[in-house]
């Protein structure tokens, strides 16, 4: 199995990203906050990674709480994060996958949870695209 779930798009950076915000509120998910990588790289002085890549910290509420009462250490994985970056002169928009994560711990029912979250994810990427 995969770790991750990567889609390729058309679309420029600054478009997937605005695709798969629009998209997440649609399920109920929202960005809790967006790191322009390259960006923040900069600002620190680093120069060496000048590469389109956005870091997208994601969440639905209503799952987090329902895995972290299943689960504390769940919140080792949250939030779920997408990233949106260039390569090869195309844009990607991934995601490390739920399931890959969870499946670390040994809880069957987390693992349904995951899927479930997974699914809506992987939806909401290729929606995106």
């Amino acid at each position: 199995m995969e770790f991750h779930y990567t889609v390729t798009t058309d679309k420029t950076i600054d478009e997937a990203v605005s695709a798969v915000e629009a998209n997440l509120k649609e399920h109920k998910f929202g960005v809790l906050w967006q790191l322009d990588l390259p960006a923040k790289l900069q600002e620190k002085g680093v120069n060496s990674y000048t590469t389109p890549y956005r870091i997208l910290e994601v969440c639905n509420p209503v799952e987090a709480a329902r895995v972290l009462n299943q689960n504390e250490l769940v919140g080792y994985f949250l939030p779920c994060k997408i990233t949106v970056y260039e390569s090869e002169g195309k844009t990607k928009i991934g995601l490390p996958k739920p399931t890959a994560m969870i499946g670390l711990l040994d809880d069957n029912q987390l693992k349904s949870i995951a899927k479930d979250i997974e699914d809506v994810l992987v939806d909401v990427l290729e929606q995106s695209k």
